[in-house]
């Protein structure tokens, strides 16, 4: 192993593996978690990185990196190999979880070459980005056959560095986003009989994120929603979800860049750009801004620090909400009406939002793999929906009440300017979107260079013009569907009904088909009748009003 770190690529020793795989036969009856009675006892079905070979190999350390609220108790790059390998892109990500699908499934290539069977020993990267990474003994710990591991199978326990509360804060800043500044219009499209959707879905999206767990724990291997859906339905399956994660994910992105453009252009209403005949208004103009401004930081190599930036979501989702009660309950901000009891016509681009505020489940099957004791599951999820949806409903209730029938989009477009209050909340709403975009957009990129043919690893360009055209695109989008709220309840209707509601209860019916009981069965049949309801008449409503949008 004479290779400099220089040359993009990923290799593993042929040590590590072999200490990998006795390490993983000496792990089998290592679940401590309450629902090993889930486990699969097919043999065929056992291997514990068999599910994490095909595409997307760089999923696992591009959502931890992107979720992940850094631990104050880990050093910022970890050991001294990855310190001095400070310029890597996903260094500290690797140093904290350091996973099987990390160490080996992440370096073999999407499709073999000959090249690659003449030199078994050489590992492609699915990130061109990555450099080559010596592999350390240190990174695996023996466990003597005296000791049980406290862990699942399918984990190395090194990986399993996730406490409780940091468990519940990744949670929070993945589900607290910015669906909670559409609340109150969501009420205002619903009426306050709607609101009592946001609470069926926090109860059914709870439920089937603890079924996750259970298709995690039926064999070793599972690490990831994609893994799970290659478990269910075989590689299409794993191709599918991976697909509708990712474009989940660019979504959010457009959602980003929308917001950006409405939020700084009622702070500067008059603002406008001329360039010959060619003028730009406010929105378009700071539309163009942040996509400038967000494009150096998907070229970084070392998003880490973006990620402990980004951490501060949690925070930010807060102080926005302290700001609205504080405007309405000390600035007395005037409550409109009452407002509307019901409204029909609308419900459906409310369901879409309410959908919207629970779409954390693409990531909830990392947080579980890495959590020190996985037997707390459970109690995270119930915390972490139970903080978001007291959240949410406060927001709600305060936004509507506040601002009634003229709710915007986003409440913060309704506060008052001159209060210090909605300088605070719009100012925050708006710095936070500029941490959060490059981790969002990097798991889509990350896929897509993992294509890029092995002859062309080596050079950095493929990898800058992958990223760089996604932001323009995401650009484009946003230009052409300005449309903050209905983009945002078409995204929770079409694609997060799929990933939170209709895909887990599929999976686990498929999993352990011969292990569920009848009324099993029946929630998730329910769960995915109403899952498939909702989508479609979100999705219908949401596009009709975006299409009337342009009409209008």
């Amino acid at each position: 192993m004479n290779n400099s770190v220089s040359e993009q690529s990923f290799y593993i020793e042929s040590e590590e593996e072999d200490e990998e795989k006795e390490f993983n036969k000496g792990e089998g009856d290592g679940n401590d978690s309450d629902s090993s009675n889930y486990s699969n006892d097919n043999p065929q079905q056992s291997k514990p990185n068999s599910l994490n070979t095909s595409w997307p190999q760089s999923y696992r350390q591009s959502i931890d990196l992107y979720s992940s609220v850094p631990s104050p108790t880990i050093t910022f790059l970890g050991t001294p190999t990855l310190s001095r390998l400070g310029s890597s892109f996903l260094s500290s990500s690797l140093s904290r979880r350091h996973t099987p699908e990390v160490l080996s499934s992440l370096a073999k290539p999407l499709l073999p070459t000959v090249q690659d069977e003449q030199q078994p020993q050489q590992r492609r990267s699915s990130h061109s980005l990555l450099p080559r990474i010596l592999a350390r003994k240190s990174f695996i710990k023996k466990v003597s056959p005296d000791q049980k591991p406290s862990r699942v199978s399918h984990e190395l326990p090194v990986s399993r560095q996730s406490s409780y509360c940091q468990a519940v804060l990744n949670g929070m800043n993945v589900l607290c986003g910015v669906g909670i500044l559409s609340t109150p219009y969501a009420v205002k499209e619903g009426g306050w009989v709607g609101l009592s959707i946001l609470l069926v879905f926090s109860v059914l999206s709870l439920y089937t994120g603890i079924l996750l767990r259970y298709c995690l724990d039926s064999q070793p291997g599972l690490e990831t929603y994609p893994d799970i859906g290659q478990a269910a339905f075989g590689t299409v399956g794993r191709f599918a979800i991976s697909i509708i994660l990712y474009m989940e994910l660019y979504a959010s992105c457009v959602e980003y860049i929308i917001l950006e453009s409405d939020n700084l252009s009622s702070l500067f209403p008059n603002a406008h750009l001329s360039l010959g005949g060619f003028e730009l208004h406010s929105q378009r103009l700071f539309a163009l801004m942040t996509t400038l401004a967000v494009l150096p930081t998907v070229w970084l190599r070392d998003l880490s620090v973006l990620s402990y930036i980004s951490a501060g979501g949690v925070i930010a989702s807060v102080l926005v909400v302290i700001c609205l009660f504080w405007a309405g309950l000390v600035d007395h901000v005037g409550f409109q009406s009452k407002g509307s009891t019901l409204n029909l016509t609308t419900l459906p681009v409310a369901i879409g939002l309410y959908g919207f505020c629970y779409s954390g489940h693409a990531v909830f099957p990392n947080i579980y793999t890495s959590m020190e004791k996985p037997s707390q599951y459970p109690a995270f999820l119930l915390t972490s929906f139970g903080i978001c949806t007291l959240m949410y409903a406060g927001v709600a209730v305060m936004g509507y009440m506040m601002f009634g029938e003229s709710t915007q989009s986003q409440f913060t477009l309704n506060m008052p300017q001159d209060l210090v209050a909605s300088k605070i909340a719009v100012w925050t709403t708006v710095v936070n979107p500029f941490t959060k975009y490059a981790l969002t957009i990097s798991p889509v990129a990350m896929s897509l260079e993992e294509l890029i043919p092995s002859n062309h690893l080596k050079s950095h360009m493929y990898a800058i013009l992958i990223r760089t055209a996604l932001v323009i695109s995401t650009l484009l989008v946003a230009l052409i569907v300005p449309f903050f709220g209905l983009v945002m309840a078409l995204i929770g209707s079409l694609l997060t009904m799929l990933v939170t509601l209709i895909l887990p209860c599929a999976c686990f019916l498929s999993i352990l088909r011969e292990k569920v009981t009848r009324s099993q069965v029946l929630v998730c049949i329910l769960i995915i009748a109403v899952g498939i309801i909702s989508s479609v008449f979100g999705t219908y409503s949401a596009l009709s009003k975006i299409i009337a949008s342009f009409g209008g």
